[in-house]
């Protein structure tokens, strides 16, 4: 019986003709940027495993003593959460990714609206909606659907300039912002700020306008600092060093402890003094364990991801798909960026978390939804880009 050679086409999973939603999906989806993503959690859940010991140990009480790789299975069952939900977003249409944007702002908007009824608090901050076995932070959830919805709201100017657009997303950033200081969460109210700004920029806000809201923005973080606490005790251990320094001393033994190389995975003596080696300075966990070349090629899959999306939306002339997805890759990265920057005592500490690296239900189930609808924006087709079924498509 004669059987047919093989070829690369024959031993592809999906055929460049397949109309299912997967065989679309697999080649209308950047292959690159899944990658990197993809590669980020692998090292999240490592990271984790390094951190889980240190984390455990801190943690454990007469009341409930942690297993040692407690936080490493909580990350892998996030993990097992979070893919196919990301999977799942990422294969919807542009409009449908816009729907769920807009449905999610008004779930969410509702939750963060009844954080200081029903919320469950946590180091002096109220945050949290404790549910039976699980809590969340709708901040979290709602950053991703905050950026979407205001890329539709500014995409509306591009066809009816008499629409007032950025002053009904501004309105939104008001409200939101109002809510999250209440908590109080000033680093993602000004992680939220910064992506509108970047959005609007980009939505053609003039200049002026621009350097109203900087002087304005200026003039909030100074009242803060002379009315809240909270915020002045902070920038003081930033900027002079004094006070209660412990978190971030702790955080530079690791880096200086691990130095190039690390010291080697599950070797690290010096994580088991950091407070939340797990979350907030998992970052430091990795440099003492692997070292700062290990931390220099993190950063450097963050930067390859953002600079990834803005290749491709170099030759985008969808508004809503140009906004919505710059913000998205803007919001991943600032928060990044954040995160590494405390780690490292370049900035006062925010209490961020590191994307898909952290450990946290909240975080990586949010991080997995925004990636989704930044996949499902990015999608292209590389055979058929200037087909109108690849048009039709997109549009939903």
């Amino acid at each position: 019986m004669a059987t047919r050679p093989w070829t690369p086409a024959a031993g592809m999973a999906f055929s460049r003709g397949d109309k299912s939603w997967l065989g679309r999906w697999f080649w209308t989806t950047d292959k690159l940027l899944l990658t990197f993503v993809f590669a980020l959690i692998g090292i999240g859940i490592i990271a984790v495993a390094a951190a889980s010991p240190a984390a455990a140990q801190r943690l454990s009480g007469a009341a409930f003593k942690y297993d040692d790789l407690f936080f490493l299975k909580r990350q892998i069952f996030w993990v097992i959460l979070g893919l196919p939900l990301m999977l799942a977003v990422s294969m919807l249409p542009v409009q449908w990714a816009k729907r769920v944007g807009l449905i999610g702002t008004v779930v969410f908007l509702v939750a963060l609206l009844l954080v200081p009824v029903i919320g469950a608090g946590a180091n002096g901050a109220q945050r949290w909606i404790a549910l039976p076995g699980f809590q969340f932070q709708p901040s979290e959830f709602f950053k991703p659907m905050f950026v979407v919805t205001t890329a539709w709201l500014l995409a509306l100017r591009f066809d009816d300039r008499t629409i007032p657009t950025m002053q009904l997303s501004f309105g939104l950033l008001a409200v939101v912002a109002l809510l999250l200081i209440r908590q109080p969460d000033f680093g993602q109210t000004a992680l939220i700020a910064v992506v509108w700004l970047v959005q609007a920029v980009l939505a053609g806000m003039s200049l002026w306008v621009l350097g109203v809201l900087a002087v304005a923005g200026t003039l909030g973080l100074g009242l803060a600092y002379l009315t809240v606490d909270h915020v002045s005790s902070r920038i003081d251990k930033f900027v002079t060093g004094g006070g209660d320094t412990y978190q971030i001393d702790k955080a530079l033994d690791c880096f200086r402890a691990g130095g190039l190389f690390g010291v080697g995975p599950g070797e690290g003596q010096m994580k088991f003094r950091l407070p939340e080696p797990q979350t907030d300075y998992i970052f430091s966990v990795i440099g003492e364990e692997f070292g700062m070349i290990a931390c220099l090629v993190i950063a450097g899959l963050y930067i390859a991801i953002v600079v990834r999306v803005f290749l491709m939306l170099l030759d985008e002339d969808e508004p809503f798909v140009l906004l919505a997805a710059a913000g998205l890759a803007t919001q991943f990265g600032l928060q990044a960026t954040i995160n590494m920057a405390v780690n490292l005592k370049l900035m006062p500490s925010k209490g961020m978390t590191l994307p898909f690296i952290s450990h946290g239900g909240s975080s990586f189930l949010a991080l997995s939804l925004g990636m989704g609808l930044l996949l499902a924006l990015t999608r292209r087709n590389p055979f058929l880009k200037a087909s109108p079924y690849v048009e039709r498509w997109r549009a939903g």
